[in-house]
């Protein structure tokens, strides 16, 4: 697969993405040795949704990822991965909030022996 900058992936239209996708859904299928027929079946897809997904037409999510699934690629989910951001000043405040030392006073309360 070739390495495309974002530029090149948003200059993209959708059709030449999906055509993409299905380069890349074949070449696994063929290092793998697979035919499409046992990928289709092993997918619980057909084979004609399959050859619509190579080249590049349209087919649903669902079929997306049983393929990937199939192809032992799911790793390419790692990019839909959504971390959590704070923002400086939500990070700031946080800081501000922080203990900045202990007062012992709780600690004294807590052990204190009744006679």
């Amino acid at each position: 697969m070739t390495d495309l900058s974002y530029t090149i992936w948003n200059s993209m239209s959708d059709h030449a993405l999906a055509q993409h996708i299905g380069v890349f859904i074949r070449h696994h299928r063929m290092e793998q040795n697979k035919t499409q027929d046992t990928l289709a079946k092993a997918a619980g897809i057909s084979r004609s949704t399959l050859s619509l997904l190579e080249r590049g037409e349209t087919v649903t999510l669902a079929t997306f990822i049983q393929v990937l699934r199939v192809l032992d690629q799911l790793q390419v989910m790692e990019n839909f991965n959504v971390s959590q951001t704070m923002s400086p000043l939500e990070l700031a405040k946080m800081e501000q909030n922080k203990r900045k030392r202990a007062s012992g006073k709780s600690d004294e309360k807590r052990y204190k022996v009744e006679s």
